[in-house]
């Protein structure tokens, strides 16, 4: 049995221990500190009778997990996806790949959105979330990749052997990738997506225009709400749609903490995290 936790928050360290100590193989994929290590102080939690600095509190939830066996990688996670032999799920980091038998969703929630009239407009109109859900329908498209990250780069990267041009629009960032030949960065400030029925051109700020037949938003990192759209998995309000069980709509597939909505606290995301680990085991025995 082996668990894929996604997200090193309170969420994630849960179900990594609950997970553990139910018999699993447990990695836990992070991209590092999270929302918990810019709390200055933590007062309102069981079991400190002193405050404590979030930074010190994640550094003794994930050394407790480490000592348990708890394999903490260091990876980006860019996309999770089924196995082509059905057995299990496969995430696909930007330095490497992790399979394992379920996977738990605990990256918490996007604290911003790319503000830019016309993106919620045209979602599922020429604006896309995913690239390797979506790259075979722009074949011998003009295509662009919103973003200036390692997640940006990954996608434009899938779409690049299907699009006839491939633009990475950075929004007026610089980017801090290497980009691959066959990509060209604009860096011009996007003022709004335009078109009729579907997106048919990008608009910038200084009034010029560029044609596309598609756009992917990648910016920033790949949270729950993004790797959970990739799996098709039923989101509603700005939360992912988990059952009691913290089970998503995709058998194998749980969410915990920020992302599910409901308190953004601390105690509400080790008690999810919990119930997920828990689950994630009970499902694995099923099997």
């Amino acid at each position: 049995m082996h668990v894929i936790i996604i997200g090193s928050g309170p969420a994630g360290v849960s179900a990594a221990l609950y997970a553990r100590r139910g018999g699993a193989d447990v990695t836990v994929v992070t991209k590092g500190a999270g929302a918990l290590r810019a709390a200055e102080l933590v007062e309102n939690y069981y079991g400190f009778d002193v405050p404590i600095t979030g930074a010190e509190l994640e550094r003794r939830s994930i050394a407790g997990a480490k000592r348990l066996g708890v394999v903490f990688a260091m990876d980006e996670a860019m996309s999770v996806l089924p196995r082509d032999d059905g057995q299990g799920f496969r995430v696909e980091g930007g330095r490497s790949a992790y399979e394992g038998d379920t996977v738990i969703l605990a990256a918490g929630a996007s604290r911003s959105m790319l503000s830019v009239p016309g993106l919620q407009e045209f979602e599922g109109r020429g604006v896309s979330f995913c690239a390797i859900c979506d790259a075979f329908f722009y074949r011998g498209k003009n295509v662009a990749v919103i973003g200036a990250g390692d997640y940006a780069l990954h996608e434009a990267e899938i779409l690049l052997p299907h699009a006839a041009r491939l633009t990475l629009l950075t929004n007026g960032a610089a980017p801090d990738i290497r980009v691959s030949d066959g990509i060209t960065v604009e860096q011009r400030v996007i003022s709004r997506i335009a078109g009729t029925r579907r997106v048919e051109r990008i608009v910038f700020d200084d009034g010029t225009e560029m044609t596309v037949d598609g756009i992917f938003l990648a910016s920033g990192t790949a949270g729950s709400f993004e790797l959970a759209r990739k799996l098709g998995v039923l989101q509603r309000d700005g939360k992912i749609v988990v059952d009691a069980q913290m089970e998503t709509n995709v058998p194998g597939i749980y969410a915990a903490g920020d992302c599910t909505g409901g308190l953004l606290q601390i105690a509400k995301a080790v008690y999810e995290g919990a119930a997920a680990g828990l689950a994630a085991v009970r499902h694995l025995r099923r099997q």
